[in-house]
């Protein structure tokens, strides 16, 4: 099920997408009645992850229900952050991104030694080895915390830090816990997670080379500004909550890359059982995928400048559009 979160009337409302229409879970008529018969929690008139923490049959009833008894979502509304993240940590789950960006960041960044490079590759056949990930990549899930309280949503300007000449775009998928965990097993994470949004990590590229080598990881070429999607599709009828994923990038309209999310190296289970280990995570809790493979301007040199309307799509929960300014 896909939700969405909308100020309609000065009043907050949850909606789902039954059938191509945005019904209200919240003014649905007889909710309070349906919610007693069926022994639901109550707070799923007014919560997205109250909603994510159904089970997939209570769903699948919520759904019938509000297909008969939901108000569709008409006049003016303003759209609203599906959820109000109480962390974000970002993976980078995606090896294939590791490498291809960091052979885009020398050809824009080092152009005379990007062509002995080429070289190096087209005689090796292999990947230029200073490209791939770190060796403790290969040994554990990394991830770094980013600025929560920084993020949009869609129709929102991204605004260029006045400190970059370089700024670029990371499609992600954002998992979102909707219970609480600690020392959680691949299997306890993944019933933890209650759902996922479309992330867009704003990176400021040509700050970040020297932030990651001092050894603290990103800071001011990240934390600025981060959107996440209005849509939030719920995990608990999804059989596969990494490779499932497909996605796209459009710059002004144009579609200038495909991603899919089929080279993962350690699913969100994985990821989110590890940061659990030796930490309580809490319900509200945001984890980035990392770039998709083709995700980042960097990658793929289709890079963004100020008035560029940018759109990353996921096809399994919606789009996520802003300008650049």
């Amino acid at each position: 099920m896909i939700l969405r979160r909308v100020n309609r009337n000065d009043s907050i409302e949850i909606c789902a997408l039954i059938e191509r229409q945005w019904r209200s879970v919240t003014q649905a008529n007889g909710l309070e009645e349906f919610i007693e018969e069926e022994q639901l929690d109550p707070e799923i008139s007014n919560s997205v992850l109250a909603i994510a923490n159904l089970s997939v049959d209570s769903l699948s009833r919520l759904e019938a229900f509000l297909l008969s008894c939901g108000e569709v979502l008409e006049g003016s509304y303003e759209e609203l952050k599906p959820i109000v993240p109480r962390s974000f940590r970002d993976f980078m789950l995606f090896e294939r991104h590791v490498i291809d960006s960091s052979r885009g960041y020398v050809k824009r960044f080092m152009p005379k030694l990007f062509p002995l490079v080429c070289v190096i590759e087209k005689l090796s056949g292999k990947d230029f080895k200073k490209f791939k990930p770190n060796k403790l990549w290969y040994q554990q899930p990394i991830y770094y915390f980013g600025n929560h309280m920084n993020f949009g949503i869609t129709g929102d300007e991204i605004l260029v830090p006045n400190y970059t000449e370089a700024i670029d775009y990371e499609l992600e998928i954002g998992a979102v816990l909707s219970k609480p965990i600690k020392d959680a097993t691949p299997q306890e994470a993944r019933e933890a997670i209650g759902g996922f949004v479309i992330l867009n990590d704003c990176s400021a590229r040509d700050v970040q080379r020297e932030e990651m080598e001092s050894g603290f990881g990103p800071q001011k070429a990240k934390h600025f500004y981060s959107t996440m999607s209005c849509e939030f599709l719920t995990a608990n009828d999804f059989d596969s909550l990494d490779s499932e994923f497909t996605g796209a990038v459009l710059i002004n309209g144009k579609e200038v890359s495909r991603c899919n999310a089929i080279d993962i190296k350690y699913s969100f289970a994985e990821a989110i059982s590890f940061a659990s280990q030796g930490e309580q995570l809490h319900a509200g809790e945001l984890f980035g995928s990392g770039t998709l493979p083709k995700g980042s301007g960097m990658e793929t040199g289709n890079w963004i400048q100020p008035g560029d309307l940018l759109t990353l799509k996921v096809d399994q929960i919606g789009e996520l559009t802003n300008k650049i300014s």
